[in-house]
């Protein structure tokens, strides 16, 4: 490579997914929300599980909300530990995903398609992350 002369590594995928997730995800907290409501007014919902299930999406917010901005730092800066940390904090979104799909007291349809198209993103994004550290990496040792 010639002196002055840089390789561009960042993801334009792994971008263009994280931008959409940003927004995805703003409007999947707004239905569960909306839908934690719902549930709370018209179906029996134990007042303790319904805590349990509002506290774990305030978790979820934080952690989705760190792990999009590592992620994207991480890419556009070319750094492999901001990227490596936004795809550790990837598990426990996941798993909170697959709660939310899952494991709640009610899992009403909206919800289950939610948490799946969430979880297709977190799946595309993983693989996009992996070969974008893998590639930070790399043109870190020359």
């Amino acid at each position: 490579m010639a002196p002055g002369e840089c390789t561009v590594l960042s993801s334009t995928p792994l971008q263009v997914l994280l931008y959409l997730n940003c927004w995805y995800f703003a409007a999947f907290y707004l239905a569960e929300v909306l839908i934690f409501i719902y549930k709370g007014i018209s179906l029996p919902y134990p007042s303790d599980n319904l805590i349990l299930d509002v506290v774990l999406l305030v978790i979820f917010l934080g952690l989705e909300t760190l792990r999009i901005f590592y992620g994207w730092k991480g890419n556009v800066c070319e750094r492999v530990l901001s990227s490596a940390v936004s795809l550790l904090v990837l598990l426990p979104c996941a798993a909170l995903a697959v709660y939310y799909l899952l494991l709640q007291t009610f899992v009403l349809r909206l919800e289950f398609i939610l948490s799946v198209v969430l979880l297709c993103f977190y799946a595309l994004e993983l693989l996009l992350g992996l070969l974008s550290v893998s590639a930070f990496a790399r043109s870190a040792a020359y």
